[in-house]
């Protein structure tokens, strides 16, 4: 079997990894492009394809699966080779400086690497109460899909940070009732989104923390919640459930990788070019840190243009580079 040969090889197709890869298509690099789930998108349409991200230049306000519908638009402009339901084993440096791609699929080679795992694996932390477990799916979500399927319900959210208000605050015009319960007064939310919700009909229920679970004789679900620093106790009764207490990863098969990448808090440390500890890799998006780093979409998308010019430059030094976007010509599909 013939092994692939590339100039670039993206490993991780969220959305930072399905710029890059626009990026390098582009400049005309030949470039492929790996995800281990079986779509592009990453954990944005996994887990937020109806959430509203706010902090995408030009775009008021997109929902997740709409940005990486745009993200798959721009890829068909400058394409590159996709391959998805793929996960990378192991990533050598051969002694000549390029790269061997390791999967259970297939074998390819690469002069240069980009990294945009973001920070790996994923899984929602649980509710930890009797019953919720069976619950999951029907009607306790850590995630929502498709907000249509809440239409008309009596909807409780747990979580105060950002997301767990977005939530909240997307459910609001479809959902019977909402209701968000948070074990402090206080949100961890951008200050224009508490304002948003606070000014809107969701009924916050603070500070409270959920302590039983029991399915009604309707096919609803009592929910018993504990006042923080008291021995007050109440019910809520609502048709779903939606926790959002945040997600534990890892990039666990980073490790198994043969190579010896720089890291500090389970974050890889990367130069201004993006570059890690090993020659010829790079790495862009959540899963990168360096001083003043901000863990933002936006930002995920300056790294990539930054990372594959470094990386064209020192692959290509007599390859001319066009400094704006302007001078590109490009050709519409």
């Amino acid at each position: 079997m013939t092994e692939s040969q590339y100039d670039v090889t993206i490993i991780g197709g969220g959305p930072a990894g399905m710029f890059a890869a626009f990026y390098c298509g582009l400049h005309e690099l030949h470039a492929q492009l790996i995800e281990s789930l079986p779509q592009l998108g990453g954990q944005v349409a996994a887990l937020y394809p109806e959430k509203q991200i706010w902090d995408v230049a030009g775009l008021p306000g997109v929902t997740g699966q709409e940005l990486v519908d745009h993200l798959k638009d721009q890829l068909k402009i400058a394409p590159v080779d996709q391959f998805v339901n793929e996960t990378v084993d192991d990533v050598i440096k051969e002694d000549d400086g390029t790269f061997t791609i390791k999967s259970a699929e297939r074998t390819s080679h690469s002069k240069a690497v980009i990294i945009a795992l973001g920070n790996g694996a994923f899984t929602p932390r649980p509710l930890a109460l009797d019953g919720a477990k069976e619950l999951e799916g029907h009607q306790l979500h850590y995630f929502v899909t498709h907000k249509a399927d809440f239409a008309g319900q009596r909807v409780a959210v747990f979580g105060g940070g950002d997301s767990a208000i977005d939530i909240a605050l997307m459910l609001e015009p479809l959902a019977k009732e909402v209701y968000l319960v948070h074990r402090r007064n206080q949100f961890r939310g951008l200050e224009h989104t508490v304002t948003r919700l606070k000014q809107s009909s969701v009924q916050l229920v603070t500070p409270y923390l959920p302590k039983s679970l029991q399915t009604t004789a309707d096919g609803a679900v009592t929910i018993g919640l504990k006042k923080m620093r008291s021995d007050e106790e109440t019910t809520l009764t609502v048709d779903q459930m939606v926790v959002n207490y945040g997600f534990t990863s890892n990039n666990a098969a980073l490790a198994k990788w043969s190579l010896d990448l720089a890291s500090e808090r389970r974050l890889l440390k990367v130069d201004s070019t993006m570059q890690t500890s090993v020659p010829g890799v790079y790495a862009i998006g959540d899963g990168v840190t360096y001083p003043g780093k901000a863990a933002l979409i936006a930002t995920a998308f300056g790294e990539a243009p930054t990372a594959v010019t470094a990386l064209a430059k020192q692959l290509y030094p007599d390859k001319r580079m066009a400094t704006h976007s302007s001078s590109m010509h490009i050709k519409q599909k």
